[in-house]
This record gives structure tokens, sequence and C-alpha cells, in this order.
């Protein structure tokens, strides 16, 4: 699909995956909820098949292809979550999967997606271009491209953790004043978006973003696309999309009430606290929009807050990181 979705399509590919992703919970945080101030609950993605949001989507678009599509295979091209989420998928579909995944990407992530039984080509992330890599090996297999986040499919898939999110607050009796998503192309929080708008068009939505990669937040702002500076980096390596997505721009511009932005220091201070206050293993990226919250970046005095942790593949050294910080 290479329009924007809706929320039907949402619902379409929640019935898809309901029997192959895991239903993550949704946590409540007594302890952080009293130190900010607000009701605060937090949706563990890093519970989901490999450990990311990613396979929702992958799921999503791959189970829609016919017999002989999947034979020809499916190609994707990612750091690492996206990765093991096409891998994942194909494996599951039968369909044989190829990723190109830059040379300096997480090894753990890059050993995840051989052990799925994908075949991983390595590029160099500097000199080298995953979309004409990806491209050229698509038109040889005559595969099929799952975008990382630029698909109407992929999008919706990432949807129906914003539509579980929101079932399982109604559960409770209670309608979200603020969610917050991590965010890199966008295609999680548009997902999500959608899903969160359909049934509480009242609900601020926020995406959060690595201070130098926050091309989403400036984009909003602005009004129009905009593209981060080639040489800025973060240890949050699951959200170094270049710019917002042609499809996920125009909805997350439409449905976010703003872009908050964090620094490295307040990404690995939010990984800390998710382990020592959840029990929960996050990576730098998936931690963002908890830092952003538990940063003060927005408002959450006296009100219900939902955080998506979209990710917890995080580098043993840079979990032992957070783990010192202060």
């Amino acid at each position: 699909m290479d329009h924007s979705p809706t929320f039907e399509d949402v619902l379409k590919a929640k019935e898809r995956i309901d029997s192959h992703a895991v239903l993550t919970p949704l946590l409540h945080s007594p302890s952080l909820s009293k130190r900010l101030g607000c009701t605060l609950y937090v949706k563990p993605e890093v519970l989901q098949h490999i450990g990311a949001f990613k396979f929702r989507g992958a799921y999503n678009k791959i189970s829609q292809l016919d017999e002989a599509a999947r034979k020809r295979g499916v190609v994707g091209y990612s750091s690492g979550n996206h990765a093991q989420g096409v891998a994942a998928a194909a494996a599951l579909l039968g369909a044989p999967a190829t990723i190109v995944m830059p040379s300096d990407a997480p090894a753990i992530k890059i050993a995840n997606t051989k052990a799925l039984g994908a075949t991983v080509v390595l590029y160099d992330r500097a000199r080298e271009s995953r979309e004409e890599i990806g491209q050229r090996i698509t038109a040889e297999k005559g595969a099929t491209l799952v975008k990382p986040y630029d698909d109407g499919d992929v999008i919706a898939g990432q949807g129906t953790a914003g539509l579980e999110l929101m079932r399982q607050l109604e559960e409770r009796g209670k309608r979200p004043d603020i969610v917050v998503v991590p965010c890199g192309g966008g295609g999680l929080i548009a997902g999500c978006s959608i899903a969160i708008k359909a049934i509480n068009p009242a609900t601020s939505i926020y995406s959060a973003e690595p201070m130098g990669l926050d091309d989403t937040a400036r984009s909003l702002a602005f009004g129009e696309r905009v593209s981060n500076n080639p040489k800025a980096t973060s240890i949050c390596d699951a959200l170094l999309a270049p710019t917002p997505g042609e499809i996920t721009f125009p909805i997350n511009k439409k449905n976010l009430a703003g872009g908050l932005v964090v620094t490295d220091a307040e990404v690995l201070r939010a990984i800390r606290a998710a382990f020592l206050e959840l029990k929960l293993v996050v990576e730098p990226g998936g931690a963002v929009a908890l830092a952003a919250v538990l940063e003060g970046k927005v408002d959450c005095k006296g009100k219900t807050v939902a955080v998506v942790l979209s990710g917890g593949n995080v580098d043993p050294a840079v979990f032992e990181r957070a783990l010192k910080a202060t």
C-alpha cells in the first residue's frame, strides 16, 4: 500500500496479526506516577517478538502477499529492529528474506537477524545507499521490498500497538490525555496516531526523538519535511532516519500536538529508570518517549499519560553505561 492507511486498515491489521504477535501488556507505574504527579502507563513493546514493535508491520505486509510472491522472497533494509521484524515474519510465512544492514549496526542485531534465517548484506552507511542496494536486490530476485516505515501496510501494522493501548486503557475506564511515542521515520507514531485519534480525538500525541536527529519535531514546527545533518550522531541507533517519510509525515502533521527532543544523557537515565522501576530492559531508541516524560519535556501534572517503549535490543555495553547514569 503506497498511500495513507485508515483506521479500518489498522483494525484489519489487528485481525491479521492477532494470532501471531504478542499482545503486550499495559503497565501502570505507581512509583513513577508519584514522582511525576500524573498517572503513568507504559506499553512495553520490548516484550514483542524480536524485542520490538517492528514485527507488527512486517507481518501485516508480508502476510498479504500471495504464494508466488512469498516464494520470490522479501527484502528489507534496517539498522536492526526492522531487519529482525522482517526476518521473523518472513520465517513464519515461508518467505526467504534478504536484509540490508549497516556494517556498524549493533552486533546483537546483526546476529539475531541471521539467526532468524535471513541473508544479511552489509553496507557502509557513510558511502553507500541502503535504498539503492535494496532496490537492486529486489529487482534481481523479483522480491517484494518491505520498507521500514513509508508503506501503508507497515504503518497500519505498527498502529495495532496504539489500538491495543487505547483498548487496554478503556478496560480500566480511562482515556489518555497524553501519549508519547518514539519516532524515527515515523511509522510507529503515524499508525498509533490513527488509532488513538479515531478512538479519542482529544488525546494529545507527541513524538520523541534524540537531539540532532529530531527531524520530525523540526518538520512539525516548520510545517514541511526537513532533514537531519548527515553527521549527527546518537546512541539511539534505531532512530537514525534522515528525514520524515513521505507517507508518515502528512499523517503526523495532522495528528500530532508536537515533537519532544531528548539528549543521550537523558535517554541513559530513562533506560536506568525503566530497569529499576519497571524491571524492563529498553534500548536507547525505545526509551526516548519515557525520557521525554521523565525529564519534563511535556506538562503531565494531574494527567493520564501513556508512553510506548518501542524496543529492547540494547547493546550490553550501552546498558552498562545506562545503569551507571546519574
